[in-house]
């Protein structure tokens, strides 16, 4: 007889360097499994890839027994990693923070393929490419031109922004002179009325 799927647990965790503290710990625990022995089974299957992060799946069964499945790091990692950066861009593909190769582009894509809904390694080139520039990560030789266009237009944009910020704060200015005028003018009322009484 079959075991029954009773359920199926997602992590990511840095390879070779799983422990049974949190978020290991605190996930596992309670769901039955062995902390010591999942730790040390993770960690000997994962430790050829150390420094990447690795996802992993982990299917529980009604016996209380358990098997898992190493998945490739995630893309957003591997682009970060090919580029020598720690975080993408914050306005996406608005701003470049880095470039990557065509040929590292490539080892993304093979290293991913397995886990990306594509059949060839071309198929998930695009789709890592795709991941690339929402983190403001040009491809060279792919998307030059688009993204130098796309950084331009940011600019632009930027330059704009603070023209306006610039003319709100005279504006705002303005108003604060035209408020201390009224105020002067309706204290100088007030004593002229005290004066009359």
């Amino acid at each position: 007889m079959a075991k029954e799927i009773v359920r199926k647990i997602n992590l990511q965790i840095p390879a070779g360097k799983a422990t049974p503290a949190p978020p290991v710990g605190t996930v596992l625990g309670p769901a039955g499994i062995n902390l010591q022995e999942f730790c040390s089974k993770f960690n000997d299957a994962s430790k050829d890839k150390m420094g990447d992060i690795v996802p992993v799946v982990i299917t529980l069964y009604n016996d209380k027994s358990y098997d898992f499945v190493l998945k490739s790091a995630p893309a957003p990692f591997l682009i970060k990693k090919y580029a020598k950066i720690n975080k993408g861009s914050a306005k996406g593909a608005n701003e470049i923070v880095a470039t990557i190769t065509k040929e590292d582009l490539r080892a993304i894509a093979e290293t991913k393929l397995q886990d990306l809904n594509a059949y060839t390694v071309e198929d998930a080139m695009k789709i890592i490419e795709g991941t690339a520039r929402n983190m403001g990560v040009a491809v060279k030789g792919v998307n030059d031109a688009e993204l130098a266009e796309q950084e331009k237009e940011a600019k632009k944009e930027e330059i704009e922004l603070a023209k306006r910020e610039a003319e709100l704060e005279a504006m705002e200015e303005s108003a604060k002179e035209e408020a201390k005028e009224v105020e002067v003018i309706s204290e100088n009322k007030k004593d002229e009325e005290e004066t009359e009484n």
